[in-house]
């Protein structure tokens, strides 16, 4: 028996005495969780765990740690511990060379945390360092929010290593995962754990989404159902709302594109507006507070006096009577202080598409045209800036006005259904985004990673490299410019693990490192640079178009490439912008 599962039994017979409340044993459900197919048989299980639970916090921290992270979305707070600062602190407690041994296995196996788990379970000086204890949830809560106090980075190093030291490599994997807020990457997004509160407290689905919309905490919301009080729920200004998303056009069949109405895609960031007379915050498609990096575009409409108001819209780069390339939009982006230097270098809008909030009143509930109006006669009132709509009776109508998006330097089309209501959270066919790819690449696959849920047992996520053999920057052949993981047909996914076989060199737990051999032409939405990356740029949702058989790795393209098509991208942007003016200006 291995260390690490003796260790693992010494928890599980400690667990009688703490029962279901531990923090170890919401990571095996959670773990169990990544294992099983199917969003509803995940959400079953998720469900009866639930259930299991006595202490209303832990119910809460459950729902809160499986869909948030440390802290709820609307608190405000964050660990803020980056991922180096994360992988450095597990390097050093595992006694590797960071550069050496951690960066090349975390390259292998695509997951930071799923590489520190195979470390600290297979290596000895991370096994002998640690005695796993157990903890309930409300104490790995209160775990999160020292670190979330200590401000200094040799600080979190060391009271990261102190907490590993009484973990399991299962619970340290979800301890960081928990502490990056979001997703855990186990295909159990926000949607199944409501359901799973709804099934856990025989409650209606409808109920609990709206009381997580209202609340935009999934803590508050368990708690809500456990107390059987979902009808409290109750909207308020300065609490973020969960935002609603748009699907691609080409995943959704439209029975009347006339019920629709068009409007063009800005380049820009996603951005909800709640304001009174007294006070403006800016949040984040994430619902984190942006205010600090907007301190400009807040103090313009504190001036406005509006009502309780709450829109929804795009934050821009504006200039010269001009909407700027994201690219610039992204030096503002982050900044906690903008300097005056950047703020007047670079100035934004925000500009209006749908009110949500209105004078005490939430409008969430009526339709797409019942909200514009109101949004017109704020706008008119207190000089807003609204984007423009237009109608569209067929579909050379959408082809017609798309072209023309795109020739004006827009991102592309947004089709919205006039009968509506605003679908928080939810991605289905009210609102469709139709865009063209941003380009594409002759790739080379370099690592095959094994999928989860429904497929589980083949090898489904790609780590896809473009060729830098000739490039004097570096020692490598290839080097990684994206992940894909969609854009093939099952058959063509099965002569793909087929023909991986004779190629792998290495296997890293559930990743294969492969030699040169496969090539994918991968198509993408956008290029932006990402300084973070080895290739100094990243894809915007890379996916395979066709894997060519005909191809060899000799004929990928290169990072010379990519400089060009960014660099022919950044300046379609800025020559087509000066063109076109895509919204109202009250």
């Amino acid at each position: 028996m291995t260390a690490e599962k003796d260790e693992t039994k010494n928890t599980d017979n400690l667990a009688d005495s703490l029962g279901k409340e531990s923090f170890h044993h919401f990571c095996m459900v959670i773990q169990q969780i990544a294992e099983t197919r199917g969003s509803l048989a995940k959400a079953r299980l998720f469900a009866s765990y639930i259930k299991t639970l006595s202490h209303n916090r832990s119910i809460q921290l459950a729902a809160q740690f499986a869909g948030e992270g440390a802290f709820s979305n609307v608190s405000g707070r964050r660990v803020s511990a980056g991922h180096r600062t994360v992988a450095v602190a597990a390097a050093s407690f595992c006694e590797i060379d960071y550069d050496l041994v951690f960066k090349a296995c975390r390259t292998a196996t695509g997951s930071a945390s799923e590489t520190i788990e195979k470390l600290m379970e297979n290596l000895p000086a991370a096994i002998s360092k640690r005695k796993p204890s157990l903890r309930s949830l409300e104490e790995a809560e209160l775990l999160f929010s020292h670190l979330e106090k200590e401000r200094t980075r040799d600080g979190k190093h060391q009271l990261l290593q102190q907490i590993w030291s009484e973990m399991t490599s299962l619970e340290i994997k979800y301890f960081i995962r928990i502490m990056g807020q979001g997703s855990l990457r186990i295909g159990f997004e926000s949607k199944s754990i409501i359901n799973a509160l709804a099934t856990a407290f025989a409650k209606e689905p409808e109920e609990v989404r709206y009381a997580h919309m209202i609340t935009g905490s999934l803590a508050s919301t368990a708690k809500l159902c456990k107390e059987d009080r979902l009808e409290e729920a109750r909207f308020q200004l300065f609490q973020p709302i969960a935002f609603m998303l748009a699907s691609p056009i080409e995943s959704r069949s439209i029975e009347d594109i006339s019920a629709y109405i068009a409007e063009e895609k800005f380049d820009g960031m996603r951005c909800q507006l709640h304001a009174n007379s007294q006070n403006v915050k800016l949040f984040s498609r994430d619902l984190n507070d942006i205010t600090n990096s907007f301190p400009d575009l807040a103090a313009n409409y504190k001036t406005k006096n509006l009502p309780d108001t709450v829109l929804d819209g795009e934050i821009c780069v504006f200039k010269s009577d001009k909407i700027q390339p994201f690219q610039l939009l992204q030096k503002r982006m982050g900044l906690k202080k903008p300097s005056s230097v950047i703020i007047a270098k670079h100035p934004v809008i925000f500009i209006a598409y749908d009110l949500l909030y209105y004078s005490g009143k939430a409008l969430f509930d009526h339709t797409l045209q019942t909200r514009r109006q109101h949004l017109h006669k704020l706008a008119e009132s207190f000089s807003i800036s609204v984007s423009k709509q237009f109608p569209v009776a067929d579909t050379s109508d959408v082809e017609r006005l798309f072209d023309r998006a795109l020739a004006f330097g827009n991102e592309g089309l947004m089709l919205k259904h006039k009968q509506s209501t605003y679908e928080y959270g939810q991605r289905r066919k009210s609102w469709l985004k139709v865009k063209k790819p941003g380009g594409s690449l002759d790739t080379v696959i370099m690592y095959a990673h094994a999928g989860s849920g429904k497929r589980g047992g083949t090898y489904s996520d790609f780590t896809l490299g473009i060729s830098v053999k000739a490039d004097e920057r570096y020692e490598e052949e290839f080097i990684p410019i994206g992940k894909a993981y969609g854009g093939y047909t099952d058959e063509e996914l099965k002569k793909l693990n087929r023909a991986m076989k004779p190629l792998i060199v290495d296997r890293f737990g559930p990743t294969y490192s492969l030699k040169p051999g496969i090539v994918v032409e991968i198509e993408f939405d956008d290029i932006q640079i990402n300084k973070r990356t080895k290739a100094g740029y990243t894809l915007r949702f890379p996916r395979f178009k066709a894997i060519r058989w005909d191809l060899s790795p000799a004929d990928a393209d290169t990072l010379k490439d990519v400089e060009q098509l960014y660099s022919q991208k950044l300046n379609r942007q800025i020559e087509s912008q000066q063109r076109h003016q895509s919204f109202i200006t009250y």
